[in-house]
């Protein structure tokens, strides 16, 4: 599983779904993502700052200019 936090793949797929409304800024769905979490016993972590959009992807190589 990609997340080690939990074995319980419900809650796995939670919690990707919760990254995605938060990375979006969709508060409500946050919320209601949260609630369900609730009720299958996890426990919130602490938030982590939003990546920028505006900032490249680490590692990435620009493919290297064509010469004719």
């Amino acid at each position: 599983m990609s997340d080690p936090e939990s074995q319980d793949p419900m809650v796995a797929a939670l919690l990707r779904e919760r990254a995605g409304y938060v990375s979006r800024g969709m508060g409500d769905r946050v919320a209601q993502v949260d609630e369900q979490l609730a009720l299958r016993g996890h426990k919130p972590a602490a938030e982590a700052a939003p990546v920028s959009r505006s900032t490249p992807p680490k590692n990435r190589r620009q493919r290297p200019p064509e010469t004719a």
